[in-house]
């Protein structure tokens, strides 16, 4: 039997080949995310994997159903593996958000479903590093979430020379679209909606100037405006609000404006941003933004909260560490391989095994007799710190004996 396509095993190290997945290296991951996440206030979150599919039906359209690992349940329910956690995120906030004092920083690490087609960096299944705040308009919320994205991705030793966060907004395009489409209008020409003009932006950079060039024109819109627009690059009042306060915190290498990053704004309604390596090598690391309606309208109009998050995948991230040299070295954590060369003393050696769990240590043994050269390779292969072992003296008490296994020096710890 083989695994389905698009989806992973992940093995403890050493992995048997180079194209498998760690164990280690993906708890290392989480390890740094959840640690970022809690120096910043945030509080961890989780949801059920499978969701009623009218939650992203109202999120994304009926169109994003062929996305999704949908199906309907022994109940009759249509359900579907969860693509995304937001919509679970607004779905819980609107439920309970009166017991929670705002603005609510909350984080999740979720592992995410997709049916699509496999490319680099994406697969059917990924976990993700999700970050959202609810329950604040002010853009210092969102140089805090855009401080904490930074945060977490110098916990892994990229600096600015690694990657950087491309910021846009909303807001900024809206007034383009509302100046150059009113000079149409005076022209007698029809109003042409914005969301087909955004999704023109949004593929600006995969498509060819000539492709984009005929879509604009067809909107009415010229190539060479929009160009201008994104290379002038000036940032809406808001926008300057963030990269101030960043630049108070030391971090403003990290960030800067680009009009490029559409994030497919029928979602979002503010600010939007991405990070990307520098060297051009990978998929987006990261993305977010503002989702001020999203839970008004999750439910029903009944909760009106701004939020705004982003999430960061573990498979673009894992790439890009590869490639910088930035996984460490994952060896065996054990501290200690007890040792029983004697049979007659393995009830007296578990008894010590057992104490030294107990005292948070990392201890290996061996589970049926072996021989002493058998058990020191063992030892040896778990790279386990130091070796012990009891022994009898002639009087008939027991010590507990320690061996450094990088020093060989020994010393007696206690006298059982």
């Amino acid at each position: 039997m083989e695994r389905l396509p698009g989806f992973r095993d992940f093995y403890p190290e050493p992995v048997p080949h180079p194209d498998l997945w760690s164990a280690d290296a993906r708890q290392f991951i989480f390890d740094r995310w959840r640690a970022t996440a809690r120096r910043y206030g945030f509080r961890e979150y989780d949801g059920p994997p499978l969701e009623d599919v009218e939650l992203y039906k109202l999120k994304s359209g009926d169109e994003i159903v062929g996305q999704l690992y949908n199906f309907d349940d022994k109940g009759g329910r249509a359900v579907s593996l969860r693509p995304e956690m937001t919509p679970t995120l607004a779905r819980m906030a609107a439920a309970h958000e009166r017991n929670y004092k705002k603005p609510i920083k909350w984080f999740a690490i979720p592992q995410l479903f997709r049916y699509e087609r496999q490319q680099k960096g994406r697969l059917r299944e990924h976990f993700q590093f999700n970050a959202d705040i609810i329950g604040e308009s002010a853009p210092a919320a969102d140089a805090e979430l855009l401080a904490l994205l930074i945060d977490s991705l110098r916990s892994f030793g990229l600096t600015s020379s690694d990657f950087v966060i491309r910021l846009s907004a909303r807001k900024a395009w809206q007034e383009f679209f509302t100046e150059h489409d009113s000079k149409r209008l005076v022209a007698g020409s029809v109003f042409r909606p914005f969301t087909p003009f955004m999704q023109v932006i949004d593929k600006l950079e995969r498509e060819s100037p000539e492709q984009s060039a005929q879509k604009l024109a067809d909107l009415g819109f010229k190539l060479e405006d929009v160009n201008t627009f994104i290379e002038q690059g000036r940032p809406t009042e808001e926008l300057n609000s963030i990269l101030e306060n960043l630049k108070c915190r030391g971090l403003a290498d990290f960030a800067k404006v680009d009009y490029h990053v559409i994030r497919g704004l029928a979602y979002y309604s503010g600010v939007v941003f991405e990070a990307f390596d520098k060297k051009g090598e990978f998929r987006a690391i990261a993305g977010g933004g503002r989702y001020d309606n999203l839970i008004e309208l999750i439910s029903g109009g009944k909760t009106d909260l701004p939020a705004l998050g982003f999430g960061m995948g573990d498979v673009v991230l894992l790439e890009l560490l590869k490639a910088r040299g930035l996984l460490p070295k994952f060896d065996s954590q054990v501290d200690y391989f007890y040792l029983i060369e004697d049979e007659a003393l393995r009830d007296a050696s578990l008894a010590r095994v057992q104490h030294w769990r107990d005292q948070g240590r990392a201890v290996e043994y061996p589970l049926t007799p072996a021989r002493p050269d058998k058990q020191f390779k063992r030892a040896q292969e778990l790279k386990a710190s130091f070796l012990l072992k009891l022994e009898r003296s002639p009087d008939g008490r027991l010590s507990e004996k320690r061996r450094d296994m990088s020093t060989r020096q020994e010393e007696v710890l206690v006298i059982v």
